[in-house]
């Protein structure tokens, strides 16, 4: 690993014992990982959604046999694991993908792994300021990262945008999209907060719901429904795929199709959209191809760090997703902002109902009411008998 200008070895952490489970790809790993497992992972530049994975399924410690931060760019991941109290050991090497056996204990010392006693693999704990100062660097040194982003950006745009207007021949969907909005979910930066934040909206408007791969699950962790999934399918889960949404597999124009033997092994019907482009990208076109007149996005990778994170060496495809859409796609933070302050129609009614309900009440309870009410009864019989009598 690339220690920072002032990074020094970490002092080792407290020894952790614990089951371990191996993964070459994180994202798929999680799904495994329990409360007390030591997840062992391949994983260099570790990312933020990754590393909130990683935090989220209690795991005591992890093992990285690459660079979990190698001052490239830099990536938010590994302060993640560190701050949640969760040893990081770095750059322990491949060896420790076949050293280690799934499913076995292991015990982490310092720096070293060991199984039964045996030492089978070391590393480099990592600590907060380690992780900082490489942070730091990187910043400082990210300007050559930004020129080669930009360059392969342009590159891609000159490659693409002669196709990216023409038209495309749409999977024929049952979900109606014409005039309603649409939201398209992808397990991104702060699709947790984001999501939860827009049940209101979700309730009031029943936008179409998209699920990009794994944003589906994403979908219902907070009780909605996806009505369509998109992707290669390679993050999502067997409970999704029974909640009756259509599915929509991503097939590139060069004939790339990553998810069709995993969709024709479980023996579900699906659609097949061939363009090109991120799934994300691809989910959002579909979307406003088919008549939706506002798309909201969640989760959707937007910046130079969230392209990196993924392994991205450029963000052509989005870049032009996004002139093609123009005004119709918009940020579920932006709505989230614009809709928490809006007062809806029967919000204000009920309000009224409850301020003249209460009036009657205290009214009805009240004895100087009572007595005035007393009074003008009164004064209406004196004043019919004095009529009366007057006849």
């Amino acid at each position: 690993m690339r220690l920072g200008r002032r990074g020094r070895p970490a002092a080792p952490p407290e020894s952790v014992t614990g089951t371990a489970r191996i993964g070459t790809r994180t994202k798929d790993l999680v799904k495994r990982l329990s409360a007390g497992d030591i997840a062992v992972i391949n994983h260099q530049d570790i990312d933020r959604v990754a590393a909130e994975a990683l935090v989220a399924t209690g795991v005591v410690a992890v093992v990285n046999a690459a660079e979990s931060i190698s001052g490239r760019y830099p990536n938010g991941g590994p302060i993640r694991i560190v701050r949640a109290g969760i040893p990081l050991l770095d750059g322990c090497g491949e060896i420790v993908m076949t050293a280690v056996r799934d499913g076995e204990s292991i015990s982490i010392d310092g720096g070293v792994i060991s199984v039964g006693g045996v030492i089978v693999a070391e590393g480099t704990p990592l600590a907060v300021d380690v992780i900082e100062a490489t942070m730091e660097d990187a910043r400082s040194t990210i300007g050559a990262e930004i020129e080669r982003f930009a360059v392969n950006t342009l590159e891609y745009i000159r490659e693409e945008a002669r196709t990216t207007f023409e038209p495309v021949e749409l999977p024929s969907l049952k979900t109606e999209f014409r005039g309603r909005h649409a939201l398209v979910v992808v397990r991104g930066h702060d699709y947790r907060d984001d999501l939860s934040a827009l049940r209101p909206y979700i309730r009031e408007f029943h936008p179409v719901l998209i699920g990009v791969d794994g944003g589906a699950d994403a979908l219902l962790d907070v009780g909605a429904r996806p009505d369509i999934i998109i992707g290669d399918f390679d993050s999502v889960s067997e409970r999704a795929l029974d909640v009756g949404a259509e599915l929509v597999h991503h097939v590139h124009v060069d004939g790339r199709a990553p998810g069709r033997d995993q969709l024709r092994e479980w023996g579900v019907p699906y659609h097949e959209f061939v363009i090109d482009g991120t799934s994300e990208d691809v989910a959002m076109i579909l979307a406003y191809e088919l008549g939706s007149p506002l798309i909201v996005a969640v989760g959707t990778h937007a910046t130079m760090v969230e392209f990196l994170d993924k392994g991205r060496a450029g963000m052509s495809s989005t870049f032009l997703t996004r002139l093609r859409l123009g005004p119709v796609l918009v940020d579920a933070k932006g709505v989230n902002r614009l809709y928490e302050s809006r007062a809806r129609r029967r919000d204000l009614v009920f309000l009224i109902a409850a301020a003249v309900l209460a009036i009657v009440v205290i009214g009805i309870v009240s004895e100087p009411l009572h007595v005035y009410l007393r009074g003008v009864k009164l004064t209406l019989e004196d004043l019919w008998d004095t009529i009366s009598t007057g006849f």
